[in-house]
């Protein structure tokens, strides 16, 4: 989702083939039908890979086998011959054959049983040919969870949206069009199709009953009125990326949700500017006097809609007569167990709370902790990793109750944030109440663990973080452990910060600020973002220290190889504003998906699909700026190799006006779930009564849905398969 939010006035600084025999063509094949190998993949989705059979595979590299998309501005979903791109869960789909059938004329209700709106993260959790239990391999019969992370409120109202108040009706569609889908889809005469009667269907929203887990549960800090013990909670909301844990279950994080709220101006009750709710607040982005986003708490005044004014109206000291504290509820990873509609839903705050992209599990070793890598999505914020206190068994990759074993392991552990280095090292810096850096924050007095954690962005600050280019997803190769950062783009990174402090300057591991002429012609920053990627010391997911290297710097072709261009991109392979990134556990390629601003005068966003090589094998580039003074400044970097037509490619191309975000596939390559988010989102309610108007109007004029040429626009996720049942990408 574009948001470009700075809340961080901190003053911290900011192989050519590694597949080779690992991922042999014959060995990649093998996993594909379905072995021994293809179980495990399955089991474990970003976290390793093998080969099954005894027989030898020579040594035949992997190869990209698709001709590249060229960018385009088509209101349509462009993938390469020899591919077929089909829709298949919209926003507003039934998920019961009772629901009604979708008329996308805003006069839509009952979200509870329908697609929500902004598909965007999402993992696909196998079945049995049954559709009875958990099958790691289950590639014809499966369960998506997808992330519904916003709403283009204009499209859900017959005449848009009623601004403040706004009417109940309103603000209850729309609440209950975020949160989370999960959805069986099975293959139905080689083609995959949403079950609507399947007992596994499900809406998770924000007013879904929750619990808090691990060290913040029942601190002070989470104490409502609607939960006076702080142990209980309601919903999620702003979902962007998602993760796949070692056991089997999704974790799925709440990323942009300060804006959900209202606040007035409290100060004075919360202890004046400097009390420690109001530089709470204003750490995550929520000031006196902040207006909400949607308005929902106008629409009542019942509790429903009450708990979005988190302003302190109450007279209690604990918080428990209003909702001044309702928004330390949120800004977690929730897990969630597709499989079962009882399972407990908890907020995992062990891991932090800060708005949370994806999450992605370090490579798993039997009696060593478990890593989960995670971002934090404004700009100038950092990046986490979260150290399991329990030690992996591998017996736990299939246990009897899998919310159990995620209370083994991600309720207790140790939170770092990463410092990076000029050099090429960076240390992992734990986040504890015992770690004097953090207790010495000069603005804000720690109390304990759970006060760390609900403030880990303070705590970062304190600790001296290096501040980076909004870092998105991540994600882990499958083979080296190696572990990827979307960073997407940020204009706050500038060479003189002399009139705007809240500039971040450029570092080694934010080395660009630049122009990028029309969109951005008066904004230089890292308009067009890059691609980190770090190695754990000896592959230790406990590791305190890593070397780092950026795998790509998004440009388009023909910027300036010297300043801006630096990965040498071709118009084959350029793009702007790198989002989503996930890696295939099946081939080990490398999926980037873009939500861009800035180059959309060229192109739609897109996908690439990519062969990364490792970090080290690329050069060690020094980028020169002439400062306002005329003095020079030199700032080294390190980058990795240069990719070439073989090792990158653009392989989708969507609508108008979208964002391509969110991926997952079957257990055997064959098949991929991709999101499209908010085509045509940019409308106003003058233009809504004039589809002519609209910027897209996909996918009714895919023949999907009603509406047709004239549709509203409808976020979707579709399936891709190879026409000749092959290995997508491969």
């Amino acid at each position: 989702m574009r948001h470009d939010k700075d809340f961080n006035k901190s003053t911290n600084a900011s192989f050519t083939d590694v597949l080779g025999a690992r991922l042999s063509r014959r060995g990649v094949l093998r996993v594909g039908m379905g072995t021994a190998g293809a179980a495990v993949l399955g089991s474990l989705p970003l976290v390793g890979c093998g080969s099954g059979g005894d027989e030898p595979a020579p040594d035949v590299p992997l190869t990209l086998g698709f001709p590249a998309v060229a960018k385009n501005r088509a209101d349509a979903v462009t993938v390469p011959a020899g591919y077929t791109a089909t829709v298949i869960y919209a926003l507003g789909d039934p998920l019961t054959s009772a629901t009604a059938d979708f008329k996308n004329d805003g006069t839509d209700t009952g979200f509870e049983q329908r697609a929500g709106d902004h598909h965007d993260g999402m993992q696909y959790f196998g079945l049995d040919a049954a559709g009875t239990a958990r099958d790691m391999s289950g590639s014809e019969r499966g369960l998506l969870a997808v992330n519904h992370e916003g709403i283009t409120s204009q499209f859900l109202h017959v005449g848009g949206a009623t601004r403040n108040p706004r009417p109940a009706a309103e603000a209850d569609k729309e609440i209950l069009a975020h949160g989370v889908s999960v959805v069986e889809v099975r293959k139905v005469n080689g083609k995959f199709a949403v079950q609507k009667e399947s007992p596994y269907n499900r809406r998770i929203t924000p007013m879904t009953p929750m619990q808090l887990s691990g060290p913040v549960r029942g601190h002070a800090l989470v104490k409502t009125k609607f939960s006076a013990s702080g142990n209980d909670c309601r919903g999620t909301i702003g979902n962007c990326g998602t993760g796949y844990t070692p056991w089997g279950t999704l974790l799925t994080g709440e990323e942009n949700w300060s804006g959900f709220f209202k606040r007035g101006d409290d100060e004075a009750a919360r202890g004046g500017p400097m009390g420690r709710d109001s530089v709470s607040l204003r750490r995550y982005g929520v000031t006196k006097n902040s207006a909400s986003v949607h308005g929902w708490e106008t629409a009542g005044a019942t509790d429903l809609y009450a708990r979005w004014d988190i302003t302190q109206t109450g007279s209690s000291p604990d918080g428990t007569d209003d909702y001044r504290n309702e928004a330390n509820t949120f800004g977690y990873l929730v897990e969630i167990d597709p499989y079962d509609k009882n399972a407990a839903l908890r907020k995992r705050t062990a891991l932090g709370r800060l708005a949370h992209e994806s999450a992605a599990f370090g490579k798993p070793t039997a009696g060593k902790p478990l890593a989960a890598y995670m971002g934090d999505d404004s700009r100038g914020e950092y990046i986490y990793k979260f150290v399991s206190a329990a030690s992996w068994d591998t017996n736990d990759a299939s246990p009897a109750d899998r919310i159990a074993t995620g209370d083994k392991y991600l309720d207790s552990g140790k939170l770092h944030v990463a410092k990076f280095n000029a050099d090429g090292t960076g240390q992992w810096i734990e986040l504890s109440i015992a770690n004097s850096a953090v207790t010495t924050h000069p603005d804000y007095g720690f109390t304990n663990q759970g006060d760390v954690l609900v403030n880990a962005r303070l705590a970062a600050d304190a600790a001296g973080a290096t501040k980076m280019d909004r870092p998105e997803w991540c994600a882990v190769h499958p083979v080296t452990g190696e572990v990827y950062y979307t960073l997407t783009h940020n204009a706050d990174r500038k060479v003189d910060l002399s009139g705007s402090p809240q500039y971040v300057g450029v570092d080694a591991a934010n080395p660009r600020a630049y122009t990028d002429a029309p969109t951005a012609a008066s904004t230089p920053g890292n308009i067009n973002g890059h691609i980190i990627r770090l190695k754990e010391t000896a592959s230790e997911s406990a590791a305190t220290a890593f070397t780092w290297d950026v795998y790509l710097f998004g440009a388009q072709a023909d910027a300036d190889r010297a300043k801006v261009n630096l990965s040498a991109l071709t118009a084959d392979q350029d793009f702007s504003s790198p989002d989503g990134l996930w890696f295939s556990p099946t081939t080990g390629l490398c999926f980037i998906q873009t939500d861009d601003g800035a180059y959309t005068d060229a192109t739609n966003c897109m996908m690439l699909i990519g062969k990364p090589g490792a970090v080290g094998d690329g050069t060690t580039p020094t980028l020169s700026y002439t400062r306002e003074d005329g003095s020079t400044l030199a700032v080294p970097t390190r980058m990795g190799a240069k990719p070439t037509a073989d090792t990158l490619r653009r392989f989708l191309v969507g609508p108008k006006d979208c964002e391509i975000t969110g991926i997952s596939e079957t257990p055997d390559g064959k098949t991929i779930f991709v999101n499209i988010q908010h085509p045509g989102e940019t409308i106003s309610k003058a233009d809504l009564a004039t589809p002519s108007r609209y910027l897209s109007h996909w996918p009714g004029n895919a023949g999907y849905g009603p509406g047709g040429a004239t549709a509203r626009p409808r976020s979707a996720t579709i399936v891709i398969t190879r026409n000749d049942g092959g290995l997508i990408g491969a």
